[in-house]
């Protein structure tokens, strides 16, 4: 009876130290999931983007790769929500991208998209946006959501066509051009008052935090596949 007792005691303790020991290796293993989880929602991010570029360079009417080569930035916007009942609004995340000195693109930055209006509008669309820049200085000045489209610099409606060279009409001499598309086709969007910002969170989780947005623009060392697959496509534009 005493030593049954004596065991019952002896096996609580040995339970309490284990359950002691276990828990941090518990929270842990949660905290690397976790992580695991947000890193996997950016690389999700980055294939969403380098699927918009192919499906915006298959269509007929595609963008013109000189515009490509001559300009100096991107952003890729996959699946950009427009929603209008009386007040509009506009939210997107995607990614932003720079040429380096050499000819190469940079890392990809982590951005979102955000814009409201007012006026006679009904209804909800998604829709896919590219914002070509021809001076990637616009985008290093991209910081807490103070860099609105059609305040700080205009975006223009794109030329089509594989060559813009062809079409009399541009002489490539906007600021931004942009792209969208819905269900395949060229869809307009205003971008007027959206508001294009550092998305901090999303590029803590894929980079770390010791990685500023200007550092990664500077750099492109990834060799993440899904970034290495992001700047082969759009290279090939």
């Amino acid at each position: 009876m005493l030593f049954t007792r004596y065991t019952n005691i002896s096996n609580k303790a040995t339970m309490k130290t284990l359950k002691f020991l276990i828990m941090p290796v518990l929270f842990s293993m949660a905290f690397v999931l976790s992580s695991a989880t947000d890193e996997n929602k950016q690389v999700e991010r980055i294939h969403s983007a380098t699927a918009v570029l192919r499906e915006f360079d298959h269509m007929k009417e595609s963008i013109p790769h000189d515009l490509i080569a001559e300009y100096k930035g991107i952003v890729i916007i996959p699946r950009l929500i427009n929603a209008g009942f009386g007040i509009g609004a506009k939210r997107g995340k995607g990614v932003a991208m720079v040429r380096l000195p050499d000819g190469r693109w940079s890392d990809p930055v982590f951005v979102t998209l955000t814009g409201g209006s007012i006026g006679a509008q009904i209804g909800v669309q998604s829709v896919d946006l590219i914002l070509v820049f021809r001076h990637k200085g616009m985008l290093n000045k991209v910081k807490n959501g103070d860099f609105t489209l059609g305040g700080d610099v205009s975006a223009a409606a794109g030329p089509v066509g594989r060559s813009a060279s062809a079409n009399t009409d541009y002489a490539l001499t906007a600021e931004v051009y942009s792209y969208s598309r819905s269900r395949g086709l060229f869809a307009g969007v205003s971008l007027n008052g959206s508001s294009l910002a550092i998305d901090k969170d999303a590029n803590h989780e894929f980079y770390g935090d010791h990685m500023s947005s200007p550092e990664i623009f500077e750099i492109g060392a990834s060799d993440h596949p899904a970034v290495m697959e992001l700047k082969r496509t759009l290279s090939g534009m």
